[in-house]
Protein backbone atom coordinates (compact mmCIF):
# COMPACT_ATOMS: atom_id res chain seq x y z
CA UNK A 1 0.00 0.00 0.00
CA UNK A 2 1.01 3.57 -0.62
CA UNK A 3 1.19 6.36 1.94
CA UNK A 4 0.13 9.96 1.44
CA UNK A 5 3.77 10.87 0.82
CA UNK A 6 3.99 8.59 -2.21
CA UNK A 7 1.86 11.01 -4.20
CA UNK A 8 3.38 12.46 -7.36
CA UNK A 9 4.71 16.02 -7.21
CA UNK A 10 5.55 18.10 -10.27
CA UNK A 11 9.32 17.81 -10.82
CA UNK A 12 9.41 21.38 -12.16
CA UNK A 13 7.96 22.64 -8.86
CA UNK A 14 10.67 20.80 -6.92
CA UNK A 15 13.37 22.12 -9.27
CA UNK A 16 12.16 25.70 -8.88
CA UNK A 17 11.82 25.50 -5.10
CA UNK A 18 15.36 24.22 -4.60
CA UNK A 19 17.17 26.21 -7.28
CA UNK A 20 18.29 29.04 -5.01
CA UNK A 21 19.29 27.05 -1.93
CA UNK A 22 22.57 27.49 -0.12
CA UNK A 23 24.24 24.46 1.44
CA UNK A 24 24.47 25.28 5.12
CA UNK A 25 22.33 25.58 8.24
CA UNK A 26 20.02 28.58 8.32
CA UNK A 27 20.76 28.84 12.05
CA UNK A 28 24.52 29.20 11.48
CA UNK A 29 24.05 31.84 8.80
CA UNK A 30 24.91 34.55 11.32
CA UNK A 31 27.87 36.34 12.88
CA UNK A 32 29.54 34.25 15.56
CA UNK A 33 32.03 35.42 18.19
CA UNK A 34 35.52 33.95 18.01
CA UNK A 35 37.18 32.11 20.89
CA UNK A 36 40.97 31.79 20.64
CA UNK A 37 42.69 28.41 20.29
CA UNK A 38 44.45 27.10 23.38
CA UNK A 39 47.99 28.46 23.51
CA UNK A 40 50.72 26.98 25.66
CA UNK A 41 50.56 24.23 28.28
CA UNK A 42 47.48 24.56 30.46
CA UNK A 43 46.51 23.18 33.87
CA UNK A 44 42.93 23.06 35.10
CA UNK A 45 40.59 21.23 37.43
CA UNK A 46 38.10 20.17 34.75
CA UNK A 47 38.55 19.89 30.99
CA UNK A 48 35.43 19.65 28.83
CA UNK A 49 36.00 18.27 25.32
CA UNK A 50 33.33 19.41 22.88
CA UNK A 51 31.62 22.75 22.30
CA UNK A 52 28.07 21.60 21.65
CA UNK A 53 25.19 21.61 24.11
CA UNK A 54 26.49 18.77 26.27
CA UNK A 55 29.90 20.32 26.71
CA UNK A 56 28.56 23.85 27.23
CA UNK A 57 26.03 22.80 29.88
CA UNK A 58 28.72 20.70 31.58
CA UNK A 59 31.16 23.60 31.73
CA UNK A 60 28.53 26.12 32.80
CA UNK A 61 27.06 23.97 35.56
CA UNK A 62 30.51 22.93 36.78
CA UNK A 63 31.43 26.61 37.08
CA UNK A 64 28.22 27.31 38.98
CA UNK A 65 28.71 24.31 41.28
CA UNK A 66 32.41 24.97 41.92
CA UNK A 67 33.23 28.63 41.27
CA UNK A 68 36.67 28.15 42.84
CA UNK A 69 37.79 25.63 40.21
CA UNK A 70 39.44 26.35 36.88
CA UNK A 71 37.42 24.95 34.00
CA UNK A 72 38.54 24.78 30.37
CA UNK A 73 36.40 23.86 27.34
CA UNK A 74 37.95 22.99 23.98
CA UNK A 75 36.20 22.64 20.64
CA UNK A 76 37.84 21.22 17.50
CA UNK A 77 35.93 23.54 15.16
CA UNK A 78 33.51 26.33 16.20
CA UNK A 79 31.03 26.49 19.06
CA UNK A 80 27.77 24.83 18.02
CA UNK A 81 28.93 24.08 14.46
CA UNK A 82 27.74 20.44 14.44
CA UNK A 83 24.47 19.01 15.78
CA UNK A 84 23.89 21.95 18.14
CA UNK A 85 23.71 24.37 15.21
CA UNK A 86 21.92 22.12 12.73
CA UNK A 87 18.94 20.66 14.58
CA UNK A 88 15.32 21.72 14.34
CA UNK A 89 15.31 23.62 17.63
CA UNK A 90 12.71 21.40 19.32
CA UNK A 91 13.27 21.46 23.09
CA UNK A 92 11.39 18.33 24.12
CA UNK A 93 11.03 17.30 27.75
CA UNK A 94 11.58 13.61 27.04
CA UNK A 95 14.85 12.12 28.25
CA UNK A 96 14.09 8.78 26.57
CA UNK A 97 13.30 9.77 22.97
CA UNK A 98 9.60 9.60 23.62
CA UNK A 99 7.32 8.05 26.19
CA UNK A 100 6.89 4.69 24.45
CA UNK A 101 10.63 4.14 24.04
CA UNK A 102 11.18 4.93 27.71
CA UNK A 103 8.26 2.84 28.92
CA UNK A 104 9.36 -0.22 26.96
CA UNK A 105 12.88 -0.09 28.38
CA UNK A 106 12.35 1.17 31.93
CA UNK A 107 8.71 0.50 32.88
CA UNK A 108 9.47 0.84 36.58
CA UNK A 109 11.20 4.19 36.09
CA UNK A 110 9.11 5.81 33.39
CA UNK A 111 7.10 7.98 35.80
CA UNK A 112 10.32 9.26 37.41
CA UNK A 113 11.93 9.79 34.01
CA UNK A 114 8.92 11.76 32.77
CA UNK A 115 8.95 13.89 35.96
CA UNK A 116 12.69 14.52 35.67
CA UNK A 117 12.27 15.43 32.02
CA UNK A 118 9.65 18.08 32.81
CA UNK A 119 11.71 19.30 35.75
CA UNK A 120 14.72 19.63 33.44
CA UNK A 121 12.71 21.52 30.79
CA UNK A 122 11.28 23.91 33.39
CA UNK A 123 14.75 24.36 34.88
CA UNK A 124 16.21 25.09 31.46
CA UNK A 125 13.60 27.77 30.84
CA UNK A 126 14.23 29.32 34.25
CA UNK A 127 18.01 29.28 33.75
CA UNK A 128 17.71 30.90 30.31
CA UNK A 129 15.62 33.66 31.90
CA UNK A 130 17.99 34.01 34.88
CA UNK A 131 21.09 34.33 32.67
CA UNK A 132 19.38 36.55 30.10
CA UNK A 133 20.16 34.22 27.19
CA UNK A 134 18.73 35.59 23.94
CA UNK A 135 17.72 32.37 22.20
CA UNK A 136 14.20 33.00 20.79
CA UNK A 137 12.69 30.65 23.38
CA UNK A 138 8.95 29.94 22.94
CA UNK A 139 7.03 27.42 25.04
CA UNK A 140 4.52 26.71 22.30
CA UNK A 141 3.92 22.99 22.80
CA UNK A 142 4.03 20.09 20.35
CA UNK A 143 1.45 19.11 17.76
CA UNK A 144 1.73 15.50 16.61
CA UNK A 145 -0.33 14.71 13.52
CA UNK A 146 -1.71 11.56 11.95
CA UNK A 147 -1.37 11.33 8.17
CA UNK A 148 -2.53 7.71 7.84
CA UNK A 149 -5.69 6.06 9.25
CA UNK A 150 -3.82 3.66 11.57
CA UNK A 151 -1.97 6.58 13.18
CA UNK A 152 -5.27 8.07 14.40
CA UNK A 153 -5.64 5.17 16.83
CA UNK A 154 -2.04 5.65 18.01
CA UNK A 155 -2.72 9.28 18.90
CA UNK A 156 -5.99 8.40 20.65
CA UNK A 157 -4.09 5.86 22.77
CA UNK A 158 -1.45 8.46 23.61
CA UNK A 159 -4.16 10.90 24.68
CA UNK A 160 -5.64 8.17 26.88
CA UNK A 161 -2.24 7.81 28.59
CA UNK A 162 -2.24 11.53 29.42
CA UNK A 163 0.31 12.56 26.80
CA UNK A 164 -1.82 15.36 25.39
CA UNK A 165 -5.22 16.37 24.07
CA UNK A 166 -6.70 14.48 21.14
CA UNK A 167 -7.83 16.55 18.15
CA UNK A 168 -10.10 15.34 15.39
CA UNK A 169 -9.53 16.24 11.75
CA UNK A 170 -11.37 19.56 11.91
CA UNK A 171 -9.68 20.54 15.15
CA UNK A 172 -6.15 19.75 14.00
CA UNK A 173 -6.66 21.54 10.68
CA UNK A 174 -7.89 24.58 12.61
CA UNK A 175 -4.43 24.70 14.23
CA UNK A 176 -2.41 24.07 11.06
CA UNK A 177 -4.23 23.43 7.81
CA UNK A 178 -2.93 20.51 5.78
CA UNK A 179 -5.04 18.14 3.66
CA UNK A 180 -2.80 15.31 4.90
CA UNK A 181 -3.92 15.64 8.54
CA UNK A 182 -6.48 13.15 9.80
CA UNK A 183 -6.13 13.81 13.54
CA UNK A 184 -3.73 15.32 16.04
CA UNK A 185 -2.38 15.24 19.57
CA UNK A 186 -1.49 18.52 21.23
CA UNK A 187 0.88 18.56 24.21
CA UNK A 188 0.98 22.16 25.46
CA UNK A 189 3.72 21.95 28.08
CA UNK A 190 6.22 19.29 26.99
CA UNK A 191 8.02 21.15 24.22
CA UNK A 192 9.46 24.56 23.44
CA UNK A 193 11.11 25.86 20.29
CA UNK A 194 14.38 27.75 20.24
CA UNK A 195 16.99 29.07 17.82
CA UNK A 196 19.46 26.20 18.31
CA UNK A 197 22.60 28.05 17.20
CA UNK A 198 21.76 31.04 19.40
CA UNK A 199 21.38 28.64 22.32
CA UNK A 200 24.90 27.28 21.79
CA UNK A 201 26.42 30.73 21.30
CA UNK A 202 24.64 32.19 24.32
CA UNK A 203 25.65 29.24 26.50
CA UNK A 204 29.26 29.87 25.45
CA UNK A 205 28.88 33.52 26.47
CA UNK A 206 27.45 32.46 29.83
CA UNK A 207 30.37 30.05 30.27
CA UNK A 208 32.91 32.83 29.69
CA UNK A 209 31.05 35.14 32.08
CA UNK A 210 31.17 32.34 34.69
CA UNK A 211 34.95 32.12 34.34
CA UNK A 212 35.29 29.19 31.92
CA UNK A 213 38.17 29.36 29.43
CA UNK A 214 36.63 28.56 26.03
CA UNK A 215 38.91 27.63 23.11
CA UNK A 216 37.88 26.91 19.52
CA UNK A 217 40.03 25.24 16.85
CA UNK A 218 41.65 23.04 19.50
CA UNK A 219 41.37 19.33 18.75
CA UNK A 220 41.85 16.69 21.45
CA UNK A 221 44.00 13.87 20.07
CA UNK A 222 44.87 11.61 22.99
CA UNK A 223 43.96 11.09 26.63
CA UNK A 224 46.71 9.80 28.91
CA UNK A 225 45.84 8.84 32.47
CA UNK A 226 49.05 7.54 33.98
CA UNK A 227 50.02 9.28 37.20
CA UNK A 228 48.16 11.67 39.47
CA UNK A 229 46.86 13.88 36.65
CA UNK A 230 45.19 13.38 33.30
CA UNK A 231 46.89 14.75 30.20
CA UNK A 232 45.02 15.56 27.02
CA UNK A 233 47.22 16.04 23.99
CA UNK A 234 45.72 18.45 21.48
CA UNK A 235 46.86 19.67 18.09
CA UNK A 236 48.31 22.52 20.13
CA UNK A 237 49.31 22.36 23.78
CA UNK A 238 49.03 19.58 26.32
CA UNK A 239 46.26 20.23 28.86
CA UNK A 240 46.77 18.76 32.32
CA UNK A 241 43.68 18.31 34.48
CA UNK A 242 42.10 16.39 37.36
CA UNK A 243 38.86 15.48 35.57
CA UNK A 244 37.48 15.33 32.03
CA UNK A 245 33.99 15.41 30.51
CA UNK A 246 33.93 13.92 27.02
CA UNK A 247 31.09 15.59 25.12
CA UNK A 248 32.01 14.62 21.57
CA UNK A 249 28.76 12.74 20.91
CA UNK A 250 28.77 11.47 17.29
CA UNK A 251 32.48 12.04 16.77
CA UNK A 252 35.06 9.37 17.68
CA UNK A 253 35.61 9.14 21.42
CA UNK A 254 39.03 9.47 23.06
CA UNK A 255 37.99 6.26 24.83
CA UNK A 256 38.30 3.34 22.45
CA UNK A 257 35.83 1.30 24.53
CA UNK A 258 33.04 3.74 23.73
CA UNK A 259 33.40 3.85 19.95
CA UNK A 260 31.16 0.85 19.23
CA UNK A 261 28.22 2.17 21.24
CA UNK A 262 27.12 4.82 18.74
CA UNK A 263 26.80 5.15 14.99
CA UNK A 264 26.30 8.30 12.88
CA UNK A 265 23.03 8.60 10.98
CA UNK A 266 22.58 11.57 8.64
CA UNK A 267 19.49 13.74 8.92
CA UNK A 268 18.45 16.25 6.21
CA UNK A 269 16.72 19.63 6.55
CA UNK A 270 15.34 22.45 4.39
CA UNK A 271 14.39 26.01 5.30
CA UNK A 272 11.98 28.16 3.31
CA UNK A 273 12.16 31.83 2.60
CA UNK A 274 10.29 33.92 5.22
CA UNK A 275 6.58 33.46 4.68
CA UNK A 276 4.40 36.48 4.11
CA UNK A 277 1.32 37.11 6.20
CA UNK A 278 -0.82 36.01 3.27
CA UNK A 279 1.09 32.72 2.98
CA UNK A 280 0.76 32.09 6.72
CA UNK A 281 -2.97 32.77 6.42
CA UNK A 282 -3.27 30.01 3.81
CA UNK A 283 -2.13 27.39 6.34
CA UNK A 284 -3.46 29.08 9.49
CA UNK A 285 -0.31 28.36 11.51
CA UNK A 286 -0.64 31.11 14.10
CA UNK A 287 0.17 29.40 17.41
CA UNK A 288 3.74 28.50 16.38
CA UNK A 289 3.66 24.93 17.71
CA UNK A 290 6.33 22.48 16.79
CA UNK A 291 4.84 19.85 14.47
CA UNK A 292 5.77 16.23 13.81
CA UNK A 293 3.99 13.38 12.07
CA UNK A 294 3.54 9.87 13.43
CA UNK A 295 5.27 7.55 10.97
CA UNK A 296 8.42 5.58 11.68
CA UNK A 297 10.02 7.76 9.01
CA UNK A 298 8.70 11.04 10.31
CA UNK A 299 8.95 14.72 9.44
CA UNK A 300 9.45 17.54 11.94
CA UNK A 301 8.83 21.20 11.24
CA UNK A 302 8.46 24.59 12.94
CA UNK A 303 8.44 28.30 12.30
CA UNK A 304 11.48 30.48 12.88
CA UNK A 305 11.42 33.96 14.39
CA UNK A 306 11.20 35.44 10.88
CA UNK A 307 8.49 32.96 9.80
CA UNK A 308 10.52 30.54 7.74
CA UNK A 309 9.44 26.91 7.91
CA UNK A 310 12.28 24.60 8.91
CA UNK A 311 11.35 21.21 7.46
CA UNK A 312 13.39 18.08 8.19
CA UNK A 313 13.42 14.37 8.84
CA UNK A 314 12.22 11.30 6.98
CA UNK A 315 15.54 10.09 5.55
CA UNK A 316 18.02 8.69 8.05
CA UNK A 317 21.11 7.61 6.14
CA UNK A 318 23.88 5.41 7.51
CA UNK A 319 27.17 5.04 5.65
CA UNK A 320 29.26 1.89 5.83
CA UNK A 321 32.08 1.97 8.36
CA UNK A 322 30.53 4.55 10.68
CA UNK A 323 31.94 7.23 8.41
CA UNK A 324 31.43 10.96 8.98
CA UNK A 325 32.15 13.01 5.88
CA UNK A 326 30.99 16.48 4.86
CA UNK A 327 30.38 15.15 1.33
CA UNK A 328 27.41 13.19 2.74
CA UNK A 329 25.63 16.44 3.56
CA UNK A 330 24.70 17.36 -0.01
CA UNK A 331 22.42 14.47 -0.93
CA UNK A 332 20.21 15.56 -3.81
CA UNK A 333 17.66 12.75 -3.52
CA UNK A 334 17.01 13.52 0.15
CA UNK A 335 16.44 17.22 -0.48
CA UNK A 336 14.16 16.53 -3.44
CA UNK A 337 12.19 14.04 -1.34
CA UNK A 338 11.85 16.58 1.48
CA UNK A 339 10.66 19.25 -0.96
CA UNK A 340 8.11 16.88 -2.48
CA UNK A 341 6.77 15.97 0.95
CA UNK A 342 6.55 19.66 1.87
CA UNK A 343 4.32 20.42 -1.10
CA UNK A 344 2.19 17.33 -0.41
CA UNK A 345 1.70 18.62 3.13
CA UNK A 346 1.12 22.24 2.14
CA UNK A 347 -0.11 22.46 -1.47
CA UNK A 348 -1.30 25.98 -0.60
CA UNK A 349 2.37 27.05 -0.49
CA UNK A 350 3.34 26.07 -4.04
CA UNK A 351 4.80 29.56 -4.54
CA UNK A 352 7.29 29.13 -1.67
CA UNK A 353 10.99 28.56 -2.30
CA UNK A 354 13.71 27.13 -0.08
CA UNK A 355 16.78 29.16 0.82
CA UNK A 356 18.89 26.68 2.82
CA UNK A 357 19.57 22.96 2.75
CA UNK A 358 21.76 21.13 5.21
CA UNK A 359 22.46 17.88 6.98
CA UNK A 360 24.45 16.46 9.83
CA UNK A 361 25.10 13.19 11.63
CA UNK A 362 23.00 12.16 14.63
CA UNK A 363 24.62 9.98 17.30
CA UNK A 364 22.40 6.99 17.91
CA UNK A 365 22.79 3.86 20.00
CA UNK A 366 20.83 0.65 20.35
CA UNK A 367 18.38 2.12 22.86
CA UNK A 368 17.93 5.49 21.02
CA UNK A 369 18.62 7.77 23.97
CA UNK A 370 21.60 8.86 26.04
CA UNK A 371 23.96 6.55 27.88
CA UNK A 372 26.70 7.47 30.37
CA UNK A 373 29.89 6.05 31.75
CA UNK A 374 32.97 6.66 33.87
CA UNK A 375 36.53 5.74 32.95
CA UNK A 376 40.08 6.18 34.11
CA UNK A 377 39.41 5.49 37.79
CA UNK A 378 36.32 7.68 37.85
CA UNK A 379 38.11 10.75 36.54
CA UNK A 380 36.56 10.79 33.05
CA UNK A 381 32.81 11.03 32.43
CA UNK A 382 31.12 10.69 29.05
CA UNK A 383 27.66 10.66 27.51
CA UNK A 384 26.50 9.78 24.00
CA UNK A 385 23.53 8.60 21.99
CA UNK A 386 20.89 11.35 22.07
CA UNK A 387 19.48 10.19 18.69
CA UNK A 388 18.27 13.60 17.57
CA UNK A 389 16.31 14.57 20.69
CA UNK A 390 18.98 16.17 22.79
CA UNK A 391 18.37 19.92 22.95
CA UNK A 392 16.90 19.62 26.44
CA UNK A 393 18.27 16.19 27.37
CA UNK A 394 21.87 17.42 27.08
CA UNK A 395 21.32 19.69 30.08
CA UNK A 396 20.18 16.74 32.19
CA UNK A 397 23.04 14.65 30.79
CA UNK A 398 25.59 17.28 31.80
CA UNK A 399 24.34 17.22 35.38
CA UNK A 400 24.61 13.43 35.42
CA UNK A 401 28.24 13.65 34.23
CA UNK A 402 29.07 16.14 36.98
CA UNK A 403 27.30 14.02 39.61
CA UNK A 404 29.36 11.02 38.50
CA UNK A 405 32.62 12.96 38.65
CA UNK A 406 31.74 14.40 42.06
CA UNK A 407 31.03 10.88 43.29
CA UNK A 408 27.64 11.85 44.70
CA UNK A 409 24.51 9.74 44.72
CA UNK A 410 21.51 11.57 43.31
CA UNK A 411 18.13 10.67 41.93
CA UNK A 412 19.73 11.03 38.52
CA UNK A 413 22.65 8.67 39.11
CA UNK A 414 20.35 6.10 40.70
CA UNK A 415 18.42 5.59 37.46
CA UNK A 416 18.83 2.27 35.67
CA UNK A 417 19.00 4.37 32.51
CA UNK A 418 22.20 5.95 33.87
CA UNK A 419 23.70 2.85 35.51
CA UNK A 420 23.40 0.48 32.54
CA UNK A 421 24.75 0.85 29.03
CA UNK A 422 23.10 -0.23 25.79
CA UNK A 423 24.40 -3.10 23.74
CA UNK A 424 27.13 -2.03 21.31
CA UNK A 425 26.66 -2.20 17.56
CA UNK A 426 28.41 -5.12 15.89
CA UNK A 427 31.44 -4.56 13.65
CA UNK A 428 31.11 -4.17 9.91
CA UNK A 429 29.68 -5.57 7.73
CA UNK A 430 27.11 -6.72 10.29
CA UNK A 431 26.38 -3.18 11.51
CA UNK A 432 25.57 -1.89 8.05
CA UNK A 433 23.51 -4.95 7.12
CA UNK A 434 21.49 -4.73 10.33
CA UNK A 435 20.88 -0.98 10.07
CA UNK A 436 19.84 -1.12 6.42
CA UNK A 437 17.52 -4.07 7.06
CA UNK A 438 15.94 -2.18 9.95
CA UNK A 439 15.46 0.95 7.83
CA UNK A 440 13.81 -1.11 5.10
CA UNK A 441 11.55 -2.80 7.64
CA UNK A 442 10.47 0.51 9.17
CA UNK A 443 9.61 1.80 5.70
CA UNK A 444 7.59 -1.37 5.07
CA UNK A 445 5.74 -0.87 8.34
CA UNK A 446 4.80 2.65 7.27
CA UNK A 447 3.45 1.17 4.04
CA UNK A 448 1.60 -1.65 5.84
CA UNK A 449 -0.68 0.24 8.24
CA UNK A 450 2.02 0.17 10.90
CA UNK A 451 2.34 -3.61 11.02
CA UNK A 452 5.84 -4.62 12.10
CA UNK A 453 7.52 -7.51 10.32
CA UNK A 454 9.41 -10.41 11.85
CA UNK A 455 12.68 -8.46 12.10
CA UNK A 456 11.09 -5.52 13.90
CA UNK A 457 9.19 -7.82 16.26
CA UNK A 458 12.42 -9.67 17.02
CA UNK A 459 14.19 -6.38 17.75
CA UNK A 460 11.30 -5.31 19.97
CA UNK A 461 11.54 -8.58 21.91
CA UNK A 462 15.30 -8.10 22.34
CA UNK A 463 14.86 -4.52 23.57
CA UNK A 464 16.39 -3.08 20.41
CA UNK A 465 13.25 -1.84 18.68
CA UNK A 466 12.70 1.79 17.75
CA UNK A 467 9.46 3.60 18.50
CA UNK A 468 9.66 7.33 17.97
Amino acid sequence: MKTVFDAEVDAALIDRSLAGTTLGSVWLDTDRPQHPPAAGPTTCDLLVVGGGYTGLWSALHAARRHPDRRIVLIEADRIGWAASGRNGGFVDASLTHGYENGKSRWPNEIDALEHMGMENLDGMQAEIDELGLQVDWQRTGMLTVATEPHQVEWLEEAAGQGQGRALDEAQVRAEVDSPTYLAGLFSPDTCAIVDPAKLALELARACVEAGVDVHEHTTARQLISGGAALRVHTDGPVITCRQVVLATNVFPSLLRRNRFHTVPVYDYVLATEPLSEAQLDRIGWRNRQGVGDSANQFHYYRLTADNRIVWGGYDAIYHFGRRIDSSYEDRTESYRRLAAHFFITFPQLDDVTFTHRWAGPIDTNTRFCAHWGLAREGRVAYVNGFTGLGVAATRFAADVCLDLLDGVTTARTGLEMVRKKPLPFPPEPLASAGIQATRWSLDRADHSAGRRNLLLRALDAAGLGFDS
